[in-house]
């Protein structure tokens, strides 16, 4: 067994070999095969290919109970890394800005420190999943992965998993007592209207021209449409049209996503979002068609098991645990698939190494990086966590 000084100096070049190295959905080949390895020389029982680019690691006998099951994601964000530091992305445009490098070296330590010292009871299922980050109207990792009947084959009793959080100082774990990320619904709309020359305006119905007042007027549901307690957020993406600065556009779309948290915001927002692109569309003179896609449920983390988090980081050295009362964020997370058939806990993971988390780059940001101490406080905590619900399963209810 490595001593703890090995051990996190061994987790933190696996992070950074991986944040060296990103990829994007579904071509994560070199990463999957980097964890395999690392989850083999552990001892696990490791399939790959799984959904694609998935990797599914396991200890244990197949009929023990209860069974937990880890998920990490994998792939990375299209967005070019804007860090000077030795371990900086060498993929153009590309890096891993959401922390899922992190993600990975953390769930690593923890496989690795349960199989060291051997499984109490029951049976661990880790899962590095592809494809988390999801365009519009692609597909989801976690729903493929979900659909080879990894929590099925056989039953998984609880799914943990966890995600940087740079507004957490290092050595805290957050923990939401109810809903930890939103509900996520994405839109396109394409815009039809006539081309004609730049000179000649009026004989013409711009499609750009439409899309820019569609976009006003969208973000302008927030403050008409949803209350300020009840929390949601919208935004548009994307906009794309035209070929030349001397022609009316004929065609453009736009890209967006709203976010929410309760059911009922959800599908108001979702009308509202429907009646304003057609009287958008009316007003200019403009054809448009709406579609919906990748509609994710909120992350719902189960009662027992923030209970349960609660009382056993209490007792991790490492670990500050942290109840986080705030209104829930908006960011979303296709671990709400899991959480939707096992009981389930998404942590957050405390990144931040500077006194103001607030100055820390956010997710999705190039300059995005996290004080690495952050990986082996994860480890910790979920080995911890996961070998007392070995021990002692979730009551039923």
């Amino acid at each position: 067994m490595q001593t703890p000084l090995t051990d996190a100096a061994s987790l933190v070049a696996l992070r950074r070999d991986l944040h060296r190295h990103p990829e994007l959905r579904f071509a994560e080949q070199r990463t999957a095969a980097v964890i395999a390895r690392r989850m083999e020389d552990a001892g696990f029982e490791v399939r790959t290919g799984v959904a694609g680019t998935g990797v599914v690691a396991s200890l244990g006998d197949r009929s023990a109970r209860p069974h937990v099951l880890l998920r990490a994601d994998m792939d990375a964000l299209p967005v070019a890394d804007l860090k000077t530091v030795d371990y900086r992305s060498t993929t153009p445009g590309v890096t891993h800005a959401c922390g899922h490098d992190v993600h990975m070296a953390a769930v690593v330590g923890a496989a690795e420190r349960l199989a060291a010292s051997g499984l109490p009871a029951g049976r661990l299922t880790v899962v590095f999943q592809p494809a988390e980050e999801i365009p519009f109207g692609e597909a989801s990792g976690g729903r493929a992965l979900i659909e080879t009947g990894v929590l099925e084959d056989p039953p998984v009793d609880v799914a943990l998993g966890l995600h940087c959080w740079p507004r957490l100082p290092v050595g805290t774990i957050g923990l939401d007592p109810s809903v930890a990320m939103g509900a996520k619904d994405a839109f396109r709309v394409r815009i039809d209207g006539n081309g004609a020359h730049a000179a000649t305006p009026s004989r013409g119905r711009d499609a750009i021209l439409a899309a820019s007042l569609m976009v006003v007027a969208l973000h302008h549901l927030l403050a008409r449409e949803v209350n300020a307690d009840e929390g949601a957020a919208l935004n548009v993406g994307t906009i794309r049209g035209g070929a030349s600065q001397s022609v009316v556009p004929s065609s453009a779309e736009i890209t967006g996503t709203i976010r929410t948290l309760d059911a009922d915001v959800r599908s108001r927002l979702r009308t509202a979002v429907g009646r304003t692109v057609n009287g958008t569309s009316a007003m200019s003179g403009t054809a448009v068609v709406l579609e919906w896609a990748n509609e994710m449920p909120p992350v719902v983390n189960d009662p027992r098991l923030v209970r349960r988090a609660q009382q056993v980081l209490a007792d991790v050295p490492s670990v500050q645990a942290v109840r986080l009362l705030d209104h829930p964020p908006m960011t979303a997370d296709d671990f709400a698939l899991y959480a939707e058939r096992v009981p389930a806990l998404y942590m957050k993971l405390g990144v931040c190494g500077g006194e103001d988390p607030e100055a820390c780059p956010s997710l999705h940001n190039g300059r995005f990086d996290v004080d690495e101490r952050a990986i082996v406080i994860a480890a910790d905590a979920m080995a911890s966590l996961v070998r007392d619900l070995l021990m002692h399963p979730i009551e039923e209810g």
